[in-house]
């Protein structure tokens, strides 16, 4: 089977440190406060874990996809934004480790190892959303430096405290769309950077961001591996970041269903538990059907990023299956509870937000459906 006992006693230990840290009552407080998770994430760094994919030659955990896999599941366990403080950090640093210069992995993988550093990720523009490669925010070679304009939206975590950004922008306006794009380690108080918190319905703990880039100025040793090269570290960096967000999706999703089958037992109508019509039982039934489909297509989508490097259709179909079950499945809870659900105090509330959100955050689903079918030769 799967989940053999090195991996059990990996995810109890991940859902022990949640529950530590304030479980339920902590994800709801962090949501309804707009507060960016930071005891979660410095609980994770005094347990020595927030290097789990980070090679051990470098002093991480060097564990493989899978493993992060389970994390992410367990650290999304009462709602996936909270989850995503850590999980956004950890595969977006992997940038540095893959890619960076000698002089970065000196400076920064001792620094994020202590979480002296968090980083997260941006690409998405106002013109350049699902067209990600249209991208228009321009570094122009200075000599010395890059100097940065443009205009970033959707850009999740950029406002945590000593948190620095992955930037992509365009260095070759003369290339091909999808060549000429470049990453770039950019703080978060960089003078001429401004960010704005955008009111999202959901994305309220962790944030996410507008940037307006003015006139930026950036030391060329911040250029992340080679110029001109950010598209082929972008689409690495995707499947990474779409198997985690599957598998957080998953911890999610499955509680979801517990907190709908536990409603189920307790509520009565019509003198018996509604969980005994078979409409709520065979509703619920499937609920748990397609979790567990959801987990299983991670799981194979990390064991392929890890024997090929590579697994485009693989951690799309994950990500694109788990975003829609876990919208079904908190629709389907929302249903199961009624009224009760719609009140903030009730997590299907907050579950039903965020699953509306990774329908779209990413990756649509749509796009999702495009790698899937051109993968396919299509």
């Amino acid at each position: 089977m799967f989940m053999d006992d090195e991996k059990r006693e990996w995810k109890r230990k991940w859902d022990e440190l949640v529950e530590e840290v304030g479980g339920r009552e902590y994800y709801r407080r962090c949501d309804e406060e707009r507060r960016y998770p930071y005891e979660l994430y410095e609980k994770i760094v005094e347990r020595g874990w927030i290097g789990v994919l980070v090679p051990r030659e470098l002093g991480g955990l060097g564990l493989p996809p899978v493993m992060y896999c389970l994390t992410t599941e367990a650290v999304a366990k009462y709602g996936y934004d909270v989850g995503t403080a850590y999980s956004m950090s950890t595969f977006t640093f992997m940038n540095i480790v893959h890619h960076g210069s000698e002089e970065q992995r000196r400076k920064y993988i001792p620094r994020f190892l202590r979480g002296e550093v968090r980083f997260s990720f941006s690409l998405t523009e106002p013109e350049a959303g699902s067209d990600a490669a249209s991208i228009t925010t321009f570094a122009e070679d200075r000599g010395d430096y890059f100097e940065i304009k443009g205009h970033k939206i959707f850009a999740s975590g950029a406002g945590a405290k000593n948190n620095i950004i992955v930037l992509a922008a365009r260095t070759n306006p003369d290339a091909p769309k999808h060549k000429g794009i470049s990453l770039f380690l950019l703080p978060n108080d960089t003078e001429g950077l401004e960010l704005r918190l955008l009111p999202t319905v959901a994305r309220r703990a962790t944030g996410t961001y507008e940037i307006l880039l003015n006139n930026v100025r950036l030391p060329k040793e911040n250029l992340i591996g080679e110029r001109d090269k950010g598209w082929d570290y972008i689409l690495e960096h995707l499947d990474l970041e779409r198997v985690s967000i599957a598998s957080a999706l998953v911890g999610c999703a499955q509680t979801a269903v517990l907190d709908a089958c536990e409603y189920a037992k307790r509520r009565v109508q019509f003198g018996r538990p509604v969980g005994k019509f078979q409409a709520i039982s065979h509703m619920l039934a499937n609920m748990q059907t397609e979790v567990d489909a959801a987990r299983l297509l991670a799981y194979r989508g990390a064991y392929i990023l890890e024997e090929k490097g590579r697994a485009p259709k693989e951690c799309a179909m994950a990500k694109l299956f788990a975003s829609e079950v876990f919208q079904r499945v908190t629709t389907s809870g929302m249903q199961i509870m009624g009224g009760y659900s719609l009140l903030p105090e009730n997590d299907m509330e907050r579950y039903w937000r965020e699953a509306k959100a990774l329908t779209i955050g990413g990756g649509t689903s749509e796009i999702m459906r495009l790698i899937i079918s051109r993968e396919m030769g299509l």
